[in-house]
């Protein structure tokens, strides 16, 4: 099996980490229920997680989980080092920059928490459906994608906002959203079988 299918994965699964990251800070509204921005593509990390689980096994997928931690820790610790640095009198934006990168240390710790619980719990629930039970793949997915964004969105809720907003709402808003995505996305589960197959391809042509 080509190597370049897992390879972009990977790539493609730490990259929607750090985008959803980063576009968290930007609130959004759909059909009512308020999310932030970074809902959508974070919910879509849970299905390729589970994608390279499937290709990398249960303690590759423990490993990816680490490396995309690793990576947003770095992004806040580097953030939080460029806002505390003095600005030039020429930058007028530092408003605006504070807005996007300056999340308070309880929401950094409260996103980082709940990646790291919720990933874990993902992986373990995949791995095991798979050994245990087998059958199609959207449905481990499904299956596994249902648990670990429920607790998700429960911790990252409940560490963020216990005691200054009303916490039901936001759980349950949360939570449909990410299970609204994950079906969209199961589709991918059968795509990335094109993707390696391109892949080994190219590779083969260009030796």
């Amino acid at each position: 099996m080509s190597g370049f299918g897992p390879t972009l994965l990977v790539a493609l699964y730490i990259a929607c980490e750090l985008i959803a990251n980063i576009t968290a800070g930007r609130a959004v509204e759909v059909a009512g229920i308020s999310a932030p921005g970074g809902v959508f593509i974070y919910a879509l990390t849970f299905t390729l997680i589970d994608l390279v689980n499937e290709r990398l096994g249960k303690r590759g997928a423990q490993r990816v989980v680490l490396a995309a931690f690793v990576a947003n820790l770095l992004l806040a610790l580097y953030a939080s080092l460029i806002l505390a640095l003095p600005v030039p009198s020429f930058f007028n934006r530092q408003d605006a920059f504070l807005a996007v990168l300056g999340a308070t240390p309880r929401i950094i710790g409260a996103s980082l928490s709940a990646y790291l619980v919720s990933s874990f719990i993902d992986v373990e629930i995949f791995a095991a459906w798979k050994a245990r039970v087998g059958g199609y793949k959207w449905a481990r997915v499904l299956i596994s994608n249902s648990v670990s964004t429920g607790v998700d969105s429960a911790v990252f809720v409940v560490l963020a906002f216990a005691g200054t907003l009303p916490l039901f709402p936001l759980i349950v808003g949360q939570y449909l959203i990410k299970m609204a995505v994950t079906v969209c996305s199961l589709p991918l589960i059968y795509a990335t079988r094109f993707i390696e197959v391109s892949g080994g391809q190219a590779e083969a042509s260009s030796n």
